[in-house]
Parts: structure tokens; sequence; C-alpha cells
């Protein structure tokens, strides 16, 4: 029995080519909209590229911006396949297309569900390159001598001041890396050489955070040295002062920023999902109740179309059969190219 069977007059036909001619146009709409999320998405990561670990946080914008691409173009394609139902001569040489097209818009479809799926789950590899990143970063964070890295302090900087952040988990991060450029110590200084041979990698290490920490919404002046030393400062215990900086870790103010992008965006791919599954039903029951009209010289006779030309169950079946058949086909192949030669047999006449 099939699936999905419905009677279609003439009347019916036309309203159904219309209507999906309409939809692959908002399709199309749909897909430049996905290419335009994808292109943002890049464009926001790149942007702070220096602080990731690796490139495969792009791995989410270059899916949705090939996604947005196919559904253009395999919706503009059915939108003409849909305008030329309207004549039946027309619609005659686009026959033998529709089969491989319409198993390529599954296929399409079943890759546009699995990019909205990335979207939702791609949080634990961008955790892990954002920690990494950041780390790398904050270290290279005094080199801005250095060719390639001059710019690393105010892209931290920056970071800290735009996500209002504070280090890569917490401002004690600062507290192990020396943030500090040689340049910028008196190594004649006693407290200097101290700090210096007190550390076994010969670092100059402060429990001190760089300015872009501090939170303007501090009714006191920023303390960005001595922070763990209440008794440097009057009135000051630095458990206390939530004000004085920021609490939250970029990591976790910039996992939070591209997760929320990317399920907002994962929620647009499904209701696109949705909007091309709908076009391609659509589009397979005109295919079947154009091809099964039983007079095509009178166009206004009844037909019948259909998603699927047996029930579910039976066509799962015939394709496991065709698959198993071409299975043994295969082993026939292998097995006549590397088995023995048959032997001929001479007969005397």
């Amino acid at each position: 029995m099939a699936l999905m069977k419905i009677k279609f007059t003439q009347k019916k036909r036309v309203k159904l080519a219309q209507g999906l001619w309409l939809m692959n146009w908002f399709s199309v709409f749909a897909g430049i909209l996905v290419f335009s999320m994808g292109l943002f998405l890049k464009i926001e990561l790149r942007k702070r590229s220096e602080v990731m670990d690796n490139s495969e946080s792009h791995f989410v914008p270059n899916s949705l911006i090939l996604m947005g691409i196919l559904s253009c173009t395999f919706n503009g394609f059915a939108g003409k396949i849909s305008y030329d139902s309207l004549d039946p001569t027309k619609f005659a040489k686009w026959k033998p297309f529709l089969k491989p097209y319409l198993a390529l818009c599954f296929l399409f479809n079943t890759l546009i569900f699995l990019t909205a799926l990335i979207c939702f789950l791609m949080r634990g590899s961008l955790e892990n390159t954002l920690t990494q990143g950041l780390k790398n970063g904050m270290k290279f964070y005094k080199d801005t001598d250095t060719p390639g890295r001059c710019f690393m302090k105010k892209t931290i900087d920056m970071l800290q001041i735009e996500f209002k952040c504070c280090g890569n988990k917490g401002f004690k991060d600062w507290f192990e890396i020396q943030w500090i450029s040689n340049r910028y110590l008196d190594f004649s200084s006693k407290e200097v050489k101290d700090r210096i041979k007190s550390n076994v990698d010969g670092r100059y290490l402060v429990d001190g955070v760089p300015f872009s920490c501090c939170n303007p919404n501090s009714p006191r002046p920023c303390i960005q040295y001595q922070i763990t030393n209440n008794s440097a400062h009057y009135s000051y215990d630095y458990q206390a002062e939530d004000l004085n900086l920021w609490d939250t870790g970029c990591k976790d103010a910039l996992l939070r920023y591209y997760t929320n992008m990317m399920s907002s965006m994962g929620i647009v791919v499904l209701f696109v999902w949705i909007l091309e599954v709908t076009v391609m039903i659509g589009l397979r029951l005109l295919h079947t109740a154009l091809e099964s009209i039983a007079n095509p010289e009178d166009p206004e006779c009844e037909s019948e179309g259909w998603l699927l030309q047996q029930s579910m169950k039976e066509t799962i079946k015939l394709v496991l059969d065709t698959l198993k058949q071409l299975g043994k086909t295969n082993q026939v192949e292998a097995g006549a190219e590397g088995g023995e030669p048959t032997p001929t047999v001479a007969t005397v006449s």
C-alpha cells in the first residue's frame, strides 16, 4: 500500500505546483539567510582567532555557508521544475532527472539536519579551543616587541573590556604568568631581583592583573596590584570586593557568547530543514501525480500521487534486499577476478 496516497484533480495539481514554486523561492531566501549566518559567525570567530587554538571551530560556519549555497542551488532548480510542471509538455523533459534529484534532496536534507545538530553540539570542542588559545595568548601578552605577537596585548585587553572578563578561568590566572615585559622592569631594584630569584623559572610574577580587568562600576579606584594582600590597602577585603575586578573568566564569557549564537543559528537551521522537507515531500507528490496521469492527452483527468509507492516497511525491506544483491554481485566479481581460470574441455569431432 502506497504511503501518503492522495487523489489529484488538475486544479489541485496546479495549486500544488504554484505553492511549491512560492515555497522554493522562500527556501532560496532561507538559504541566503543560512549563508549569511555562516559568514557572520566566521567573521566573529576570525576576530578572535588569536585566542583560539585551532581551526576546528570554523567547521560550523563553513557548514552553514555550504548549506546556504546548496539550498539556493537546489531550491532554484526545484522552483524551475515546479513552474514547468504547470505545462505537461515542459514537464516531460524533467521526468528522467526527478528521481535522482529527489534522492539528492533527501541527502541534502539529511546534511541540513546534521548541520543543525552540530550547532548545538560544538560546545565541547569550542571550550577546548578557547582554553588552550587563551592560555597561549596570555603568555604572549608581554611580547609587544616580538613580530607576530606585538598585537596580543591589545587583543587581550580589548577582549577583557568588551566581554567584562579577566584571565582564562578567572583573575588569578594572571598570577601564574609573567605578563609584564622585562623591558619595563628595573633589575637594579631589590624587589624585582627577589621576585625573579624566588621563582624557579626566573619569571617576574606578581599578584596583579592588567588594567583591562578592572570593573568601572567599582566605587573605589581599581586595585590592580597586591590584590590578595588585604593589609596593603585601606578598608579592603579582596574576597568581598566583588566590583573591583571582573569575576568571570574570558573562556566562560566567550563560550557563552558563541554557544548562544550557534544555538540560535541551530534553531533557524531546524526551521529551514522543516521547510526543505516540506518542499521535498510536495515535489515528490507532484512528480508522482503527474506521472500517474492515465491519459496524457487529457490533462484534466484525475491522478494519484504518493510519497512512497509501497509502505515504509516494504520500502525498507526492498532497499535492504537491493543492497544485499549488490553485495553478492561484488563478491561474484571479486571471485571471478581472483579465482582460478575455468578449465576448458576439448571435444573430439
